[in-house]
């Protein structure tokens, strides 16, 4: 997975670099399409077709296994061998599978499937509902509480330092730029080029010129990725998953206070690509993490519970680290870094998980 997420960074920034320079200006009345609108509606087409890959893809044997559907686990698992070996359904050698006693159960929950036997006559819809929020109450119970709460906030503080940065890293370089065209030898850093061209500068548009060496530096920042994403695999069962997170994590709120003390930006560059390695291996680790917390019914719901939290906090973080950047700049870098060494303390306070095999 890590490999996937290093490169989809990778390649965005070089498709940016591609589309957004292109002189595209099309507009009518109150619509307007340009450059760098083609480019986000070229970086939806992939979940767009994604999303209809999922149609064809079965649904998982043991989640099935869960919801007490074993015949059509076997089948599905019968589809599976056909699809490796190439032979006819008739030489799968398993013809039953022996249901597992569910989790819900085991912890004297009601099983969702009584909810749906009470309901028969409720629409789809209805049901769905009535699904997801038992679902999300079992989560905040025993056993599940503290685990819940732990995980909605590491993704809260990661994915709000992670985003918020990332975002903000092209237009860094832009400033560094410009400061560096204007005041060539002058040491400065992140704080002092927001003063300065802000000061000097008025507001822009979204056809103004973007220098290619933006596109540069955020093309480096994918490519820092790839020596995380090879030692994870390698490394991750000699010293497990919770030293991945404890120790990026920390070592990213380090490098987010180090980012007030760079003087030129070629030190800016190097620890955008600190950061970007290490909290890229935070998010997709922590992922990880959640499939060994959680039962099999319950996962995809804790994850995209979780993962609200987070696109919450990416959303108040590009809110505050826009207004307070030009506004007092050592504020949103030190609370950044906090929100990264909270995260480090909360994943340390996880159990430790991937010693065990699954049921």
């Amino acid at each position: 997975m890590e490999l996937y997420w290093t490169f989809g960074i990778i390649l965005l920034p070089g498709i940016a670099w591609c589309l957004i320079p292109l002189k595209i200006n099309i507009g009518s009345g109150i619509f307007f399409f340009h450059s760098w609108n083609l480019f986000v509606a070229l970086c939806a087409v992939p979940s767009i077709l994604l999303g209809l890959c999922l149609f064809a893809l079965p649904e998982s044997p043991k989640f099935l296994l869960e919801h007490g559907e074993s015949e059509k686990a076997l089948e599905v698992l019968a589809h599976i061998y056909v699809k490796n070996t190439g032979q006819s359904r008739s030489n799968y050698p398993c013809t039953t599978l022996r249901e597992s006693i569910r989790p819900l159960q085991r912890d004297g929950e009601a099983n969702i499937d009584s909810y749906r036997l009470e309901n028969n006559s409720s629409s789809e819809l209805k049901s769905l509902f009535l699904e997801i929020w038992y679902q999300t109450k079992t989560l905040y119970k025993h056993p599940y509480l503290k685990n819940s709460l732990i995980t909605c906030a590491i993704q809260f503080c990661l994915t709000t330092s992670y985003y918020t940065l990332m975002v903000w890293f092209p237009e860094i370089f832009q400033r560094y730029d410009d400061f560096e065209k204007t005041h060539p030898g002058t040491p400065a850093s992140v704080c002092d080029i927001s003063s300065i061209v802000t000061s000097n500068t008025t507001f822009v548009d979204c056809q103004s010129e973007i220098d290619h060496t933006v596109f540069f530096h955020t093309f480096i920042i994918g490519l820092a990725c790839i020596p995380t994403s090879f030692w994870l695999p390698l490394c991750v069962h000699k010293l497990g998953i919770k030293f991945f997170l404890v120790f990026s994590l920390t070592a990213a709120g380090f490098v987010t206070l180090g980012f007030y003390f760079v003087r030129n930006s070629f030190e800016n560059l190097i620890l955008s690509c600190i950061f970007e390695a290490l909290t890229s291996l935070s998010i997709s680790t922590l992922y990880c993490v959640l499939v060994d917390l959680f039962p099999t019914n319950l996962r995809v719901m804790a994850a995209a519970m979780s993962m609200t939290f987070g696109r919450g906090g990416a959303l108040l973080g590009n809110l505050i680290f826009g207004f307070l950047i030009d506004l007092n700049c050592i504020i949103p870098i030190v609370l950044f870094s906090g929100m990264l060494f909270t995260s480090a303390f909360l994943c340390w306070l996880l159990p430790t998980t991937g010693a065990d095999d699954l049921d």
